[in-house]
């Protein structure tokens, strides 16, 4: 069985928060700052929409940096 787009990202956050966690500090922040810097807007919108309907397959440390990423621009 194929992953959907949508656990595809859910695992690829879950894995930036694997490393995160192993590091000082609060992982939330390196979380959302590898996530606004390296994925592109489509990417971070699909996480953010995932999240919107279920955060139960998200690591709590990917939860707690939801707030901090940023949305893609609205085209004008």
């Amino acid at each position: 069985m194929t992953a959907s787009p949508a656990e595809k990202l859910v695992a690829m956050a879950n894995q930036i928060a694997t490393f995160f966690d192993t590091q000082p500090g609060d992982p939330s922040d390196g979380i959302a700052k590898h996530i606004n810097e390296f994925w592109e807007p489509r990417m971070r919108e699909g996480l953010l929409a995932h999240a919107a309907t279920t955060t139960q397959d998200l690591s709590p440390s990917v939860i707690a940096a939801l707030p901090h990423i940023r949305r893609a621009p609205q085209a004008a």
